[in-house]
């Protein structure tokens, strides 16, 4: 029987030989298939849309070219203009107001007086045009950009595509300083900086010269898709992306959703949409003890006494949030039917997000740090391409639904990013926070001044952070 059982036995051991390595292996390879799709970097899906009118053609290739722009403008132009100025309304301030109510009427008839009889239109347009200007069809709609080389590159020296995006109510025209600071640091004492930028500036869709979307839901995943692939449109397959208010939100979008694309990330704002429990906590604790929680001292002086800096503050600069997060096109009306209630409504965020005590001055201390021609060309940006409802509409469709269930929420930022906080921001994130999305903050600087327009009013220590900032990268 122990001879019969023999065979058996064996032809069981066989199984066994080959059955236990071939389910060593599924298991390893489940093992580390597992391991792997932990570390693999979660991404926005890049996905594709229409925005033009109507429905998307279903036959026929979009029309890829780069064709040149110009601005122009007409006697017809400014005639209307004026004679809207002419036309205006004013109520009289309270006394000793200020900026307290919102934009002095006081002042603002000295500015519509300045608009009116010394500002010149034709002038600033041909400031305007002193860089590239193009146009290109992507997904339906008109994208504008400017697009600006170094005159001379000096040898053994890279050249970086350094796409850079504005806010509202901004412009492409914020970056005009900054630029020659980025394409020609040597001429302008930037000599021991090894990089040299080539610049893009788009504006967002809806903004200014771009077209304005014709159907719902664009919002900051779109631009940033449509900005992606305008870069690639442009011959770039890596480059570096800066921005501020929605701008930080795009090229945030864009570092999410094409990481080996984007080189490095810099930006002087930053949106963090949770409130979890550990920051109320941090911000409890950091009140007595910062350093525990991992605040620095600058952080505590940025940050407290926290509610009159982050509730309060937030509160009173925010009105014109809800009113353009829910009913824009009704507020709007007005205001692309008024050049005076355009320029008050703009030229408002730029004398308190800019520093926050101008609300205590008469003026606004709108000229102290900015000249009425640079601060009307941006109003005039939105007048005459009758782009301020489209432009607040942008509003609605990011902010419309719970910031908490969006998309890139659930996406962290793994690549090289840089941060300069600006003291005068309207909110302050610690490095601390940062890091719950940024997971790789190369540089994190409080800049020694300025507020939310940093490129518009410190073109040089923005440009000098970000050249710090790409050397770093580049050295990795």
């Amino acid at each position: 029987q122990t001879i019969l059982c023999f065979p058996r036995s064996f032809e069981y051991s066989q199984k066994n030989a080959v059955l236990i390595p071939v389910a060593a292996l599924g298991v390893g390879g489940v093992l580390v298939y597992w391991l792997r799709s932990r570390h693999k970097i979660k991404t926005i899906e890049m996905g594709d849309g229409w925005w033009g009118s109507g429905e998307r053609p279903l036959k026929g290739k979009e029309d890829e070219s780069i064709r040149p722009f110009k601005i122009e403008t007409s006697d017809k132009e400014i005639e209307d203009l004026h004679r809207r100025l002419e036309q205006a309304r004013y109520a009289q301030p309270l006394e000793g107001a200020a900026f307290d109510y919102g934009f002095n009427s006081n002042y603002l008839q000295k500015v519509v007086a300045y608009w009116r009889n010394q500002f010149d239109w034709r002038k600033q347009v041909e400031v305007l045009n002193k860089y590239p200007h193009f146009h290109t069809t992507i997904e339906g709609i008109d994208i504008h950009f400017i697009h600006v080389k170094p005159s001379y590159v000096p040898h053994g020296r890279a050249v970086q595509p350094l796409l850079m995006v504005h806010g509202w109510p901004g412009s492409f025209y914020e970056f005009y300083k900054i630029i020659p600071l980025l394409t020609e640091p040597a001429r302008h004492g930037l000599n021991e900086s090894d990089v040299v930028f080539e610049v893009i500036c788009p504006s967002i869709p809806g903004y200014g010269f771009s077209e304005a979307p014709h159907q719902k839901g664009f919002d900051t995943i779109a631009t940033a898709r449509i900005f992606h692939k305008l870069m690639n449109r442009l011959g770039f397959k890596e480059y570096y992306v800066q921005g501020g208010d929605w701008g930080s939100r795009i090229t945030t979008n864009m570092a999410q959703m094409l990481p080996q694309s984007v080189k490095g990330l810099h930006l002087n704002l930053i949106f963090l949409g949770s409130r979890s429990l550990r920051k109320v906590l941090s911000v409890m604790i950091g009140a007595y003890v910062p350093w525990l929680v991992g605040f620095t001292r600058e952080d505590a002086q940025l940050m407290y006494p926290f509610i009159q800096k982050n509730i309060y503050s937030v509160l009173q600069e925010s009105g014109y949030l809800h009113i353009q997060a829910t009913k824009p096109d009704t507020a709007g009306c007005g205001l692309n039917d008024s050049p005076v209630g355009l320029a008050a409504y703009i030229l408002e965020k730029f004398s308190t997000w800019t520093d926050k005590s101008f609300l205590h001055k008469g003026d606004g201390g709108l000229e102290s740090k900015y000249t009425l021609d640079e601060l009307l060309t941006n109003v005039m940006i939105y007048w005459v391409t009758a782009s301020i409802v489209s432009s607040m509409r942008y509003y609605k469709e990011n902010l419309s639904k719970d910031p908490g269930l969006s998309v890139d929420a659930r996406v962290g930022v793994h690549v090289p990013t840089g941060i300069a906080a600006f003291p005068q921001e309207i909110l302050h994130t610690p490095r601390v926070w940062a890091k719950e999305i940024f997971s790789n903050i190369v540089t994190y600087s409080y800049m020694p001044r300025g507020g939310h327009f940093a490129a518009f009013e410190e073109p040089r220590l923005l440009a000098e952070d970000i050249i710090r900032f790409v050397r770093k990268v580049e050295k990795l």
